[in-house]
């Protein structure tokens, strides 16, 4: 079955950096697209980052664009999004989702992990 780790996150003050991992298992990793969600307390979950089956096009929502990057590792099946200048918007729980095809504008899967939490406060 699919399965989907995510680590990485942390406590971190504004201006910092953190690299958030997604380890991927139970499906064929190199033929998916592979996206990074953020949700904030008390929100629903959105859509922060995507990536190519190929490894490009990458594609970010405007507030994060110069500070997130997304990259993968066919090899490991990973995805990671590394995260600077952070700020305290940036907080949230963020997942890790395969998408259902291999182009970046593929809709998302049914499956998440259970996620990470960022926290930025000084």
């Amino acid at each position: 079955q699919v399965q989907l780790v995510e680590s990485g996150g942390g406590l971190v003050q504004p201006g910092g950096s953190l690299k958030l991992s997604c380890k991927a298992s139970g499906f064929s990793f190199r033929t998916k697209a592979m996206s990074w969600y953020r949700q904030p307390p008390g929100k629903e979950r959105y859509l922060v980052a995507v990536i190519d089956s190929r490894g490009a096009p990458v594609n970010y929502v405007d507030f994060v664009k110069g500070r997130f990057t997304i990259s993968r590792d066919d090899v490991e099946n990973m995805v990671y999004l590394q995260m600077n200048n952070l700020k305290p918007e940036d907080t949230g729980v963020y997942y890790c989702n395969p998408r259902n095809g291999a182009d970046y504008y593929s809709s998302s899967s049914p499956y998440w992990g259970q996620g990470t939490q960022v926290t930025v406060a000084s």
